[in-house]
C-alpha cells in the first residue's frame, strides 16, 4: 500500500526539493565547465532544465503523495527516464539519484520502490565507472552503500511515523470513548439525581396528599369542619410539591433552604408539615452556640434525608413521635433520625432495598457517598428506629 501523507514530512521534501536543484546545478555546471561547446551539450542544458521543471512541478502534475494515481505514476517515470538519458549523456548526473530514492520511497509501495531504488543504484555505479575510466572497487561499493543507508534510514523513520499515528489515533479514539463515557455518566447521575429528588419530594408529597384526602374523605359527613381542614393540608402539600418540582428540574436548592434561616429552620419547617393527628415531629439542634453554616450541598442532602426518613416513618413505622437532631462537631455533622415506632431488624432485611420501597435508604447512601458521608441505622423489634447521617467537613467549624 502507498505510505499516508503525513504534514510533518513537508520539510524533508523542502530539503529533498532543494538537494536535488543544488545536485542538478552542480552536475551541469561541472559538464559545462570540462566539456563546452560539444554537439551533446545542448541536449543536456534541454534535458536538464526538463527535469528541473518536472521536479519543481511534481506536486502539481503528479497530485497527492498520500493517494499516488496514475498521473503521479506516469510523472515518476517520466523524471526517471529523463534523469537516466542524462546519465547516458553525462555520467555527472548520476548522483541527482539520492533525492530520487526519496521521491520513489514516498511514491510507490514498498516493494516497488525498493525495486526502483536498485535500478537508480544500478545506473549510478554504472556511471561512476565510465565516469572513472577504470575498474575502482570503491565506485562499486560506494554508491550501494549510500542508497541502503538512505533507504533504511527512510524507511526506519516511516516506521516511526506510523507508529506515532498509530498511537496519535490511539490517543484520539481513547480520548473519545472517555468523553462519551463521561457523557454517560453524566446521564446516569443526573437520571439518579431526578429519580431521588422525585422519591424526596414529589412521591412523598403525593403520600401525604393521599393520606389527607383519605382521612377528610372518612369525616366528611361527621365533621365537614376537619374535613377541610385536610383538604386545606393537602392542598399546601400540592403548592410544596409544585415549588420543590420547580427547583429540583433548574438542580437548585429545596425550597426550605430558598426561604433562609439554614438548614435548621429548613428542619423546623419540614417538622410542622409532617406534625399531624398521628405524628409529632420534633427539632432538636446543637451547634454549640454557633451558626450551623453548612455547604449548600452538604445542606440539601441532610434535609433530602431527613425528608425520605420522615416519610418512612410515617408509612411504615407506626410511630407517635418522631425526632430530628442536628449536632455539629468539628469535624463532621450528624442528622439523626429517631422514632418510637414497633421497629425493625435491619439484619433481617433484603438487599440493597433497606426493608423500604423505592429509593429509601439506596437513595440516602448515595447522597452521602457523593458527600464522602456515612449512613448508620439502629433498630430492633419494638424499639423504634435511629438513622444517623455523618457527612464529613473540610476544616474546623
Amino acid at each position: 500500500m502507498p505510505r499516508p501523507y503525513d504534514p510533518e514530512s513537508r520539510w524533508l521534501g523542502a530539503v529533498m526539493h532543494a538537494a536535488f536543484f543544488l545536485l542538478l546545478g552542480g552536475a551541469l555546471a561541472r559538464f559545462l565547465l570540462r566539456h563546452p561547446g560539444e554537439p551533446r551539450t545542448p541536449w543536456i542544458i534541454a534535458l536538464s532544465l526538463t527535469l528541473a521543471v518536472l521536479h519543481l512541478l511534481g506536486p502539481v502534475l503528479g497530485g497527492p503523495v498520500a493517494r499516488p494515481s496514475r498521473r503521479r505514476l506516469a510523472w515518476l517515470g517520466l523524471v526517471v527516464v529523463v534523469w537516466m538519458v542524462l546519465v547516458v549523456l553525462a555520467p555527472s548526473f548520476s548522483w541527482c539519484a539520492v533525492p530520487l530514492f526519496y521521491t520513489g520511497l514516498r511514491t510507490l509501495p514498498a516493494r516497488a520502490s525498493l525495486v526502483l531504488v536498485a535500478v537508480l543504484t544500478l545506473f549510478v555505479v554504472a556511471a561512476q565507472l565510465r565516469l572513472a575510466g577504470r575498474f575502482d572497487p570503491n565506485l562499486l561499493l560506494a554508491p550501494p552503500a549510500v542508497a541502503a543507508i538512505a533507504t533504511a534510514v527512510f524507511l526506519q523513520t516511516e516506521r516511526q511515523a506510523a507508529r506515532q499515528r498509530a498511537l496519535i489515533d490511539d490517543l484520539i479514539r481513547t480520548r473519545r470513548e472517555l468523553a462519551a463515557s463521561e457523557r454517560r455518566e453524566g446521564t446516569l447521575a443526573e437520571r439518579q439525581r431526578l429519580s431521588m429528588e422525585i422519591h424526596d419530594t414529589l412521591a412523598q408529597g403525593l403520600s401525604s396528599q393521599r393520606m389527607l384526602l383519605q382521612a377528610a374523605e372518612r369525616v366528611w359527613e361527621s365533621d365537614p369542619g376537619k374535613a377541610r381542614t385536610h383538604v386545606r393540608g393537602a392542598a399546601s402539600v400540592a403548592e410544596h410539591n409544585l415549588a420543590e418540582a420547580r427547583r429540583f428540574v433548574h438542580d437548585l436548592a429545596p425550597a426550605d433552604l430558598a426561604r433562609g434561616g439554614g438548614l435548621d429552620a429548613a428542619l423546623r419547617a419540614l417538622a410542622v408539615r409532617e406534625t399531624g393527628d398521628h405524628l409529632t415531629v420534633r427539632v432538636h439542634v446543637d451547634d454549640g452556640g454557633r451558626a450551623p453554616l453548612l455547604p449548600d450541598r452538604v445542606q440539601s442532602a441532610l434535609l433530602r434525608i431527613a425528608q425520605g426518613a420522615l416519610a418512612n416513618v410515617r408509612e411504615h413505622a407506626g410511630a407517635s413521635t418522631a425526632v430530628l437532631s442536628l449536632t455539629l462537631l468539628d469535624d463532621q455533622v450528624v442528622l439523626d433520625v429517631s422514632d418510637d415506632g414497633h421497629g425493625f431488624d435491619p439484619a433481617g432485611l433484603p438487599g440493597t432495598s433497606a426493608g423500604v420501597r423505592g429509593h429509601g435508604l439506596p437513595a440516602m447512601r448515595a447522597r452521602l457517598r457523593q458527600l464522602g458521608g456515612t449512613l448508620t441505622v439502629e433498630s430492633a423489634p419494638g424499639e423504634g428506629t435511629v438513622l444517623s447521617a455523618a457527612v464529613p467537613l473540610e476544616g474546623p467549624r
